[in-house]
């Protein structure tokens, strides 16, 4: 690695992107010094980081084609704010996370504006679920892409993108400290009550589809066994609209503040989640599960045709089994959550056996790997000692 001192740019536009981007940027410190700066777009996380961003990424938080052509002018705007920021800085290498509508605009931009600058991709579109050619449109604009898991990088590397893997933040979650026992003394939740958690999203649009199917599957799974205790997660940005949500359901249910979250996750007889990262923390936990997810209609309408995986949860797809069950758009309503949720909590055994195999995909997806931020660190190192095929 050359002696001069570096300029990275880092770019994210939602939280979990940003945390990753944190820890990239804490690794890449911690073997640089005083030898590199970073700028960039991103969140608080980031910032704690040094990094100021230009502007508040929690706009760009969307999902699903109807809610990106409603934003599309919001997002051109930061496209364009984020490559003015490259210019001016003229950074070695531009990082960028997840968010592939957004990221994949500012690649684009950036490969005609800078053409020497390294473009790294970090997180690639799940090409193995849906729209399989965003592989080749990456594979033609990026330099290497810093995968999450084994199973994403065929995918790529078939299209010539060299691929490393990294694995998933997710996989290493610490929940040693994660007190079952001290939650439900806290919340007055007797030791061998049922508990059932419910996690229903970090997203506006999330919080509004799943809530109110949750709270009507919710009250009839009460009316069968009053004594079930109920707990929802109040996660980031969507947090108060949660609150105030379950604060009107019409049967005592705990919040569970983000501190509060994996010990809650220990604690849970059975969960109830919206699909996403948290499946892979809730199956860590130990926790048996059933995952949920609406879009809006029209986005799923138009999405649906390029949907070609068999299975939205991670775990699920490396096992190539449908081990949590997956109650996906029309699928998702209140008296299938009911019966899923109904008949983990009458099967011990079935939950015993569900957490197992939960606990044995994990392993495939590459827990008790390296640390992700490390191994992304050394990676972008070596992209950039890499000469240039620009």
């Amino acid at each position: 690695m050359t002696d001069r001192r570096l300029t990275i740019m880092l770019v994210a536009a939602e939280a979990s992107g940003d945390a990753l981007g944190a820890g990239l940027a804490k690794a890449l410190r911690a073997r640089l010094g005083d030898g590199v700066t970073f700028v960039g777009v991103g969140g608080p996380r980031m910032a704690e980081q040094g990094i100021e961003s230009p502007f508040d990424i929690a706009d760009l938080s969307i999902l699903g084609w109807l809610e990106g052509l409603k934003a599309y002018g919001l997002v051109k705007r930061r496209v364009a704010d984020t490559v003015a920021l490259a210019k001016r800085r003229r950074p070695d290498a531009v990082i960028l996370i997840d968010s592939w509508g957004f990221t994949i605009r500012v690649a684009k931009a950036l490969r005609t504006a800078l053409p020497q600058t390294k473009l790294i991709k970090y997180v690639g579109p799940q090409v193995w679920a849906s729209r399989p050619g965003r592989a080749r449109t990456l594979a033609s604009t990026v330099d290497h892409l810093l995968a999450l898991y084994a199973f994403d990088a065929p995918w790529f590397e078939r299209e010539g993108l060299p691929t490393t893997v990294v694995g998933s933040q997710a996989l290493h979650t610490d929940m040693s400290r994660a007190d079952p026992d001290s939650f439900r003394r806290a919340r007055g939740i007797a030791p061998d009550a049922e508990l059932l958690l419910v996690l229903p999203g970090s997203r506006p649009s999330e919080i509004r589809l799943m809530t109110p199917i949750y709270e009507t599957a919710i009250h009839r799974l009460k009316a069968r066994r009053p004594s079930l205790e109920v707990a929802v997660v109040l996660a980031g940005t969507v947090a108060d609209d949660v609150a105030a949500r379950i604060a009107a359901w019409p049967f005592r249910t705990h919040a569970v503040v983000e501190a509060d979250k994996y010990a809650a996750m220990r604690a849970a007889t059975v969960a109830l989640a919206t699909s996403g990262t948290v499946s892979t923390e809730l199956a860590i936990a130990g926790a048996p599960m059933v995952i949920a997810y609406r879009f809006q209609p029209l986005s799923y309408a138009i999405m649906r045709p390029f949907f070609t995986g068999k299975y939205a949860t991670l775990f699920n797809h490396a096992a190539d089994a449908e081990i949590a069950r997956e109650l996906i758009q029309a699928d998702a309503k209140a008296e299938n959550v009911e019966r899923e949720v109904l008949r983990l909590l009458d099967d011990v055994a079935g939950r015993q056996e569900q957490v197992r195999r939960q606990t044995d995909a994990l392993a495939l997806m590459g827990r008790g790997a390296d640390d992700p931020s490390d191994l992304a660190a050394e990676a972008v190192l070596k992209v950039l000692d890499a000469p240039s095929q620009t």
